[in-house]
């Protein structure tokens, strides 16, 4: 059986519901690289992040099960300025946390403190810590 990159994530969290999502569906798969992450992240972008491998022959129906789910997602939460469910969940270079964790780990030689999360609008830009429900008013 030969297996075919799907997805990659950051967090074993995220990926453990994609791959049961899948599974449930009777879609061979599983987790490549998810010990070495979760054990030391600072590896994390080394080695490219937790790999979700499927079955080449289940690729397709695979994709559209987790494009769903996604879409799915999106539709439940909106930006909080401009209502667009075109937002995702990144790591803000703009939060002065993270500069200063960068720097001290460079000066220190320590391994970094896990960076500020944000949600992030690809349609007007706002970021925000907390994602509203889609029911939510707008600011």
């Amino acid at each position: 059986m030969q297996y075919k990159l799907l997805a990659t994530f950051d967090n074993y969290i995220p990926a453990h519901i994609a791959m049961g999502c899948l599974k449930e569906s009777d879609i061979e798969c599983w987790l490549k690289d998810e010990n070495t992450v979760t054990i030391n992240p600072v590896w994390g972008n080394a080695v490219g992040g937790i790999k979700l491998m499927v079955d080449e022959g289940q690729f397709d129906a695979a994709r559209n099960i987790l494009y769903e789910l996604n879409k799915e997602y999106q539709e439940k939460h909106a930006c909080t300025r401009c209502g667009s469910s075109n937002i995702q969940l990144v790591s803000s270079p703009r939060q002065t946390s993270n500069i200063l964790t960068a720097l001290t780990s460079f000066f220190l030689g320590s391994y970094a403190v896990a960076s500020h999360k944000v949600y992030h609008c690809f349609d007007c830009g706002h970021e925000y810590d907390k994602v509203p429900d889609r029911d939510s008013s707008f600011n």
